[in-house]
């Protein structure tokens, strides 16, 4: 009678353990969820950063002025805003952009500041 009790609890434990275990996630799964950062995530934003930098530097060593533009990067696209002296360096920008190494393409969103 003590073995069949005894058998009893143990097939319980095993039963509370395996229901525990059924729940569990592994770290890949909570980073495909989007519920923890995965490293190639972060690996991605610093690209990302390092592809802007490159962009503003481009930009700053040519006669462009950037002191009112903001850049962008995400996945190789740039995305510039903000305003220029005068029309002629918007197309400039959106070219030199265009030119750096890493970029696929450049969204042009600058405008001639007003005066």
């Amino acid at each position: 009678m003590k073995s069949v009790d005894f058998l009893k609890a143990l097939g319980g434990v095993v039963c509370v353990v395996v229901a525990c275990n059924a729940y569990a996630q592994s770290s890949e799964a909570l980073a495909a969820s989007g519920t923890m950062a995965a490293p190639s995530a972060q690996s991605a934003k610093k690209t990302d950063r390092s592809l802007g930098l490159a962009v503003r530097k481009a930009l700053s060593k040519s006669s462009v002025d950037v002191s009112s533009i903001a850049v962008r990067a995400r996945g190789g696209v740039v995305t510039l805003t903000g305003t220029v002296p005068d029309a002629g360096q918007i197309e400039k920008a959106g070219t030199i952009a265009q030119g750096v190494a890493g970029v696929t393409s450049v969204s042009n969103k600058l405008s001639v500041e007003q005066q």
